[in-house]
This record gives C-alpha cells, structure tokens and sequence, in this order.
C-alpha cells in the first residue's frame, strides 16, 4: 500500500530544535517512500529511510540540474520556468557539465590540505574566544563565535579581503536564511554576483595566494569563476556556521555529552560526527528521475520530482541505534549529512577541521558556558530555510 504525505512540514515541536518536524518522522514510520502531492499539482515522492536516500543520491538517474527543479515542496510557482544553473554553479548540474567546475577543485580541498590549516584555524578561534572573553561574561555565541570563524577562514582560502567579509555574509544569511522577501532575497543574491564579478576581476589584474587565483590559469572563464566562487562562499560559510551555533545549543542540552567531550580530547573526532548526523543542517535535496526507476516497491516515472528527506535518513532506526539520542560515542557511523555521491560535499574536510577545532576550544575556554535565556526563547532559523540553525544564541559563563 502506498503511503502519501500530504504537506512539507513547516515547523518543528515546541521544545524539539535538534529533531526533524514529528510529520517526517512519522511518514518514515510508515514508509521510507511515500507520495507527495506538491502545491502545484505535480505528483512526486518524498524518500525519508536512510538506505533509499543514499541510494538516489549516488544515482546519476536522477539529475540535479535546475532548470528540471519546477516544484517546490511548499509553494505553488503558477506554471514558472526554472532557468538553467549560472555558468559555475555546479551544485545544480549534472555530468559532465558538473565535473568540469569540481575536478579543478578537488585537489584544493583535500584531507591533507585541510588538516594543514588547522593551526591557523586554531588561531582565528583563539582570537574570537580572547574577544568574547575581554568583552565582558555573556555573547551572542552567533555573532561572536559561530558566523566569523568559517567566514574568516573561506574569506583567505578564496582571497576575499577581509573587510569585505561582513558584505558577503550579510546577504548570504538573507538568500539561506528562508525569512526575507522575495524581493529581498533576490537583492541579496545579484548583490552577491556582482560582488564576485568584481573580486574575480581584481584577481585577474593582481593574483594572490588564494583558490580563486590558482583557478585563473584554467579554462574557465571569469563568469564560470563567479558562480563557483558563490557555490564556495556560501557553503563553506553557513553550513559550518549554522553547526558550530546549534551543536553547542545541542551539547549545552545535553550535559552528560558534553562533559564527556571536554574530559576526553581523543571524543572530539567523533563527537563531530555525532553532531552532524544528529543535526543534519543541510535537511532536504530534490532530484528529478530522467527515466523511469524502481526504488522501494514503486516505479518512479520519469519527470517526477523526489524529495530527499536528509535529517530523517539520518535519523533511520533501520540504520542506527537510537538514533533520537545524541551519542558522542556512537559506533554506527556513515551519515548522509554531507549528502553522497557525485555531490557530496567538496568542503567536508574543511568542515571537520573548523568543528574539531572550534568545540573543545569553547568548552574548555568557558567551562561555565551556559544559555542566558531559557531554551525555548533561542531563535532558530524556520524550516523554510535552505540550511537549518540559529538566528541568535545568547550564553553566559559568569558566575
């Protein structure tokens, strides 16, 4: 028997941050395939068990390409034509078209590259946390700690000037954040192209050391460079921002957890897993099947548009041991937080080592750290948003 999920969810359960709206929970009780009827009439499916998710997305049956992206899950666009991705923006495209934008990146971003920058990373966050400390016993751990730490560290891989890191990450919370206009949103977005447009020009006149000037001696031309330096931007910025601010509001919800974390150093590898997994920020995707494919019991014919619901996969029973429950020591690993396949995220390892510096150096700063408002007042980013997280996360370490 088929199962249909009627709506997307829109909010999560009062007192619920970390879990997935309790309707796709639901829905994966019942199915990890069900219908889903979106707003505009057009019938397509909604995956939420961990082993199909992981499936589509290492299947190139299912394209990623945005001019097929028609639907949306929670709007009714009237009959509007999706245009094809920007040049660069290879996110949103499918072989070979998505090798040509990744494989000159690929080896910029490798585990060894990455652990390389650990020291400097390790020194942005001290700098942040001597700030948060001579300013006084409370912060807004967002502002403070969680937003600039990544944006300082993208900011010189790609050689964006550093007093130009507060124009970027402005308009990249309006065009991720789900809260803005349209109108807004789409201000925020050509802000941000034109902005690029130029930084890639200034490259061109003066090279520095940085990702975006190596990429200069390629093929590529300055509008492809434009579209994959905002893919690079605006994932190594939000994504690992939003997870430094809602997995300290996770552990600070979870005293056993952290108190673990800060008196065992060798937890902190997979601590940050853990924390992935268990809040899956980057929540949903869509895929569009290009022919017709058999997945769970059903035919997915080609054209239909399938939802793949992230943070419930991560959250499958039939793959992890209670996996409502944060575990710092899990044993069961292999999350989808950084999706799989072809896509999978090309920053992961920059991710990894920001988080597996940033956490233990809060904790161990602060050991007093605590909310200074009661955990329902935090103000969370709503479930519109592309990427979940939080919009301010007031703590205190006074006494």
């Amino acid at each position: 028997m088929e199962h249909t999920v009627t709506a997307m969810p829109t909010t999560r359960q009062p007192g619920c941050p970390f879990d997935p709206p309790k309707e796709l929970i639901q829905a994966r009780e019942q199915s990890p395939i069900s219908r889903f009827p979106f707003p505009d009439g057009h019938q397509g499916w909604l995956i939420t068990g961990f082993d199909l998710v992981r499936s589509v997305l290492a299947d190139p049956r299912f394209s990623s390409r945005k001019e097929l992206m028609g639907h949306h899950p929670t709007i009714d666009y009237g009959g509007f034509e999706v245009p094809p991705a920007p040049p660069g923006e290879f996110l949103l495209m499918d072989e070979p078209q998505h090798s040509r934008y990744r494989k000159p990146l690929v080896g910029k971003f490798t585990v060894r590259r990455m652990r390389l920058l650990t020291e400097r990373v390790e020194q942005v966050t001290a700098e942040h946390l001597d700030a948060m400390e001579k300013a006084g016993s409370s912060a807004d751990l967002v502002t403070a700690f969680a937003k600039p730490i990544p944006a300082v560290i993208i900011c010189e891989l790609l050689g964006v000037p550093y007093e130009d890191r507060g124009r970027f990450q402005e308009n990249i919370d309006k065009f991720l954040g789900g809260e803005v206009s349209d109108e807004e949103l789409i201000a925020a977005y050509t802000a941000t192209q034109t902005y690029l447009a130029e930084l890639v020009a200034a490259k061109r006149a003066n090279p520095t050391d940085d990702v975006l000037s190596d990429l200069l001696d390629s093929d590529l031309t300055d509008e492809e460079l434009k579209g994959m330096a905002l893919i690079l931007l605006s994932a190594g910025f939000d994504t690992t921002a939003n997870m430094l601010a809602l997995g300290t509001f996770a552990l600070l919800q979870n005293p056993e957890q952290l108190a673990a974390l800060r008196a065992d150093p060798e937890l902190t590898e997979g601590a940050v897993e853990e924390l992935l997994r268990y809040l899956s920020v980057a929540k949903q995707f869509q895929r569009v099947a290009l022919e017709d494919v058999e997945l769970g019991g059903h035919t997915i014919k080609a054209g239909t548009t399938v939802i793949l619901s992230l943070n419930t996969a991560n959250r499958d029973p039939e793959r992890f041991t209670d996996p409502q429950t944060l575990d710092l020591r899990r044993q069961d690993g292999g999350h989808l937080a950084f999706s799989h396949g072809i896509h999978q995220c090309l920053g992961q390892q920059l991710a990894r080592v920001e988080m597996r510096v940033a956490f233990p150096a809060l904790l161990n700063r602060f050991p007093t750290l605590r909310l200074a408002v009661p955990a329902d007042e935090v103000a969370l980013r709503p479930e519109a948003a592309d990427i979940y997280g939080i919009k301010s996360l007031p703590v205190t370490w006074g006494e």
